[in-house]
């Protein structure tokens, strides 16, 4: 696996922000809530002004990797409930689509024109992590120049049922390269540090309440923004859970090569 791959790029999305506000109001309708919480962090991590739709050429070189475990369990949830009460003419053809379980990751891909694979991690509490290993892959075997590592929760009926009332809506995006002043290493495994997940040995700040499978990428965005900010030089991101494992990442400026 490649041992490191810059961030070039962050973003975490205030969930409190109305989508309308940040990708402008066409496009939306029948998009789930997670959706757009994917689409609003993406939007911001790339830079793009309010309201403003990317109308660049293809990037096929450019691929989605998204975090998220309950990102469209209530649509499946409707779905289900649709098809046990009539059948599948019940169903919406409208809503159908967002059924998929990769239905964050094509999106994301089809609305900012990035032609690279496209996935999703839903692996629990480690989730955002495993991207992240996911997305040095990418990058170590050719597929992909750049990979939008962006994770998403809703915190919708369903969602809140199945998890928990710590549950919290929320989006974050990393956009990782090969070159470029701060890196994020490859996560590994093994148990948090005392006192628990919490980055260790920075002031960065925490990811703001359970973010599931999204709080590994906002904690290495908040991370990768420490850094740059000059407040640490390295941080080390713990996501995870007792039952799913832990994993960390080493979030720290590129050392200079010794003359």
């Amino acid at each position: 696996m490649t041992a490191a791959a810059a961030v070039v790029g962050t973003a975490v999305h205030d969930p409190g922000l109305d989508a309308r506000q940040v990708l402008g109001r066409k496009g939306l309708l029948y998009k789930e809530p997670a959706t757009r919480l994917a689409l609003c962090a993406v939007h911001q991590a790339l830079a793009l002004e309010p309201g403003e739709r990317p109308d660049w050429p293809l990037r096929p070189r450019t691929a989605v990797v998204a975090c998220s475990n309950l990102g469209n369990v209530q649509t499946v949830s409707e779905v289900t409930r649709a098809v046990r009460a009539g059948g599948v003419r019940e169903v919406s053809p409208m809503a159908a689509p967002n059924a998929s379980s990769n239905v964050i990751a094509s999106t994301v891909a089809l609305w900012f024109r990035l032609g690279g694979p496209n996935l999703m991690i839903c692996s629990g509490a480690t989730a955002g992590l495993d991207g992240l290993a996911m997305a040095l892959r990418l990058l170590r075997a050719g597929r992909a120049d750049q990979v939008v590592l962006v994770g998403a929760e809703p915190a919708d009926e369903v969602a809140t049922a199945l998890y928990g009332p710590s549950l919290r809506a929320g989006a974050a995006c990393v956009l990782l390269e090969a070159e470029g002043d701060v890196l994020v290493e490859a996560p590994t495994a093994g148990e948090p540090s005392p006192g628990g997940p919490s980055p260790s040995g920075s002031v960065a700040q925490e990811p703001a309440g359970d973010l599931y499978g999204a709080h590994g990428v906002a904690a290495v965005a908040l991370a990768a923004r420490a850094v740059v900010a000059g407040h640490t030089e390295t941080v080390t991101v713990t996501c995870g859970s007792a039952e799913d494992g832990w994993r960390s990442a080493l979030v720290r400026r590129r050392r200079e090569a010794p003359r």
